[in-house]
């Protein structure tokens, strides 16, 4: 029998802060910025019971939980431990797929139940004795099913879901759980009465399809815990961004444009890292009002050139023809990405601005 394995780091962010400054741990920890629109990155578990999240407003926060501590983010340190754990997935050869920086499904082929399980817990005490960090691992047949079961053990556990428990597992989970149901479609759920993963799982194709379209049987299966999705080590990079959400409106150009500039260099520079190069340059705007547009431009070759990539996304910002309006976000987007070579920009060889 074939079992897939997914790891996730718990906390992962707030986690490396209490890790690198033990007078935190007990706490309620938030990772956030410090200006007047940030929102949380990652809370603790000590910090959650107070309804503090991911992605909620950092003032918020605070108001629900008075005394959380904000530390800010340090992406640089998150990726290097990144590196580590991933290199701890890999280490024993098998196919990797990593997700984010802190979670990734391991195709452990065919084994037993038993051991499939021995090897989640040994790369649960090397990831703890090589960073200090504690994962949470699932394991099952299939992709949603391991993921589902280390949702379920966190933080610091480990579930095993034996071949044909499946659907019993997610029989009584909440429709949300199940991978393609979010807010809205839950809410829609209801309106159908329907609540639970165990639910789903007993549609029939017509009614499925009703409910979510074409690919409604495909959403049933899944709740049935059929799910026979391969592990992708070669996930293609289909974009690259850099966004920058200002703290106050901006609407002067000339802070745009400056930003534009920092943008292209942080894009190029995951480019260069990745070996990559790209076709495609867009910007992404969000007006004070919340409404969201975008301009892009294609270009005559693929570069990673930060000079190019800057002059490319001044040309999508001149065609916006923003005119004084004011500005919440600004965000740079290269696509088209391929590997390949070409000609290293002069930024890197002369340490001058695009």
């Amino acid at each position: 029998m074939g079992f897939v394995a997914h790891f996730d780091i718990d906390a992962f962010y707030a986690s490396v802060a209490i890790h690198d400054d033990p007078s935190l741990r007990g706490k309620p920890v938030a990772v956030a910025g410090r200006h007047r629109r940030a929102v949380v990155l990652t809370a603790s578990y000590e910090a959650r019971p107070f309804g503090v999240r991911s992605a909620l407003p950092l003032y918020k926060a605070l108001e629900l939980c008075p005394q959380l501590v904000v530390v800010p983010p340090d992406m640089q340190r998150y990726k290097n431990i990144s590196r580590d754990v991933f290199a701890i997935f890999a280490a024993r050869g098998h196919a990797v797929e990593g997700l984010s920086l802190d979670e990734a499904f391991v195709d452990l082929g065919e084994m037993s139940l038993d051991e499939a399980s021995a090897y989640a817990a040994e790369v649960r005490a090397d990831v703890h004795e090589r960073t200090g960090l504690t994962v949470s691992a699932g394991v099952a047949t299939g992709k949603m099913v391991a993921k589902t079961a280390s949702d379920s053990c966190k933080p610091d556990g480990l579930l095993a879901i034996a071949p044909g428990g499946e659907a019993a597992f997610l029989a009584s989970l909440p429709a949300a759980r199940l991978w393609g149901v979010g807010p809205k479609t839950a809410a829609r759920l209801q309106t159908f009465g329907i609540t639970t993963i165990g639910q789903i799982a007993l549609l029939e194709d017509a009614q499925a399809r009703a409910i979510f379209g074409s690919w409604g049987p495909n959403v049933r299966d899944l709740a049935r815990g059929i799910d026979t999705r391969k592990i992708e080590p070669e996930r293609e990079t289909k974009s690259i961004s850099s966004e920058t959400t200002f703290e106050y409106d901006v609407r002067d150009e000339s802070k745009l444009i400056e930003v534009l500039r920092e943008q292209a260099v942080d894009v190029a520079e995951k480019l260069e890292r990745d070996g990559c190069v790209a076709s495609t340059v867009g910007i992404k705007v969000k007006r004070s009002d919340f409404r969201v547009f975008g301009r892009q431009t294609h270009l005559a070759e693929p570069t990673r050139d930060a000079r190019l990539i800057y002059r490319a996304a001044m040309h999508c910002l001149r065609r916006a023809n923003l005119a004084g309006t004011p500005i919440r976000l600004l965000g740079l987007r290269v696509a088209s990405i391929a590997l390949g070579d070409a000609k290293q920009i002069s930024l890197f060889q002369s340490g001058r601005n695009p």
